[in-house]
């Protein structure tokens, strides 16, 4: 059985992750980190990451931001593949994930969403077919109303998606407000829309002359996300260094 280090083990999302570890035969939390070290769980927590003793084939990182420098290098130094799914890194910290992956495996992803991440490939081939036909190119997330930043990491992710399937050619258009002038057709727009407690929508419009598609993506709960890491550290573990992401987990 697959045995993983969960980093932030007491946040809502390390307690989502343990509870679906649970149940599933395949993959065991051996060991949990994080600052509250109350033990919810059968598994033994400590409060820093290099006080772990406990043998594992991979990291599960869902903490904090003040915390993943300390992963990396235990990953580095234990060569303990580790998934990264702690957003909001600095350009050094995301510097610190690409050195890490030179010498032990490294998964990164801006959203851990299988489905988001299927999107992602889709969007690529959509965006090949679509936009050389003249098809405007607009994206609409939403989320709940404490959400920070806008637009999110994933709206943007779609969007890199696009451009990377077009070699690069768009800029992204946050606000049309601040200009009075008519849509340029090397951008992509992307709006965003916060209220109540909407967990994630995101939905990407293709706007051609008397036609439009759209592919959509909701998520229902925070669930999601786990059942991502999970998959990605059942992917991972064993891999040789260099950098992957959900793509990679996807294809397989």
């Amino acid at each position: 059985m697959l045995k993983a280090i969960m980093n932030g083990c007491n946040g809502h999302m390390g307690r989502v992750i343990s509870d679906l570890c649970a149940q599933d035969d395949g993959i065991q939390i051996a060991a949990g980190i994080d600052i509250h070290t109350e033990q919810r769980y059968d598994y033994p927590v400590f409060m820093k990451i290099e006080d772990c003793d406990v043998e594992a084939d991979v990291i599960i990182d869902f903490s904090h931001v003040s915390c993943v420098d300390a992963a990396l290098q235990y990953s580095v130094k234990k060569q303990i593949p580790i998934i990264v799914c702690t957003t909001g890194l600095s350009k050094e910290q995301e510097e610190a994930v690409k050195d890490a992956s030179k010498k032990v495996a490294v998964l990164k992803s801006a959203n851990m969403s299988l489905g988001i991440n299927t999107l992602m490939e889709l969007l690529k081939t959509a965006a090949k077919s679509l936009a050389p036909a003249g098809f405007d190119i607009e994206i609409v997330e939403k989320h709940h109303n404490q959400k920070l930043d806008a637009p999110s990491g994933t709206a943007i992710a779609l969007a890199d998606s696009v451009n990377e399937g077009m070699d690069h050619i768009y800029e992204y258009k946050y606000d049309r407000s601040g200009e009075r002038r008519k849509r340029q057709k090397q951008e992509i727009g992307i709006q965003s829309v916060r209220g109540g407690n909407i967990v994630g929508e995101h939905e990407v419009f293709f706007c051609g002359t008397d036609e439009v598609i759209s592919f959509k993506h909701t998520a229902y709960s925070k669930a999601i996300f786990a059942k991502g890491a999970i998959e990605a550290a059942k992917f991972l573990a064993g891999k040789p260094a260099g950098l992957y992401d959900m793509g990679d987990v996807i294809r397989g």
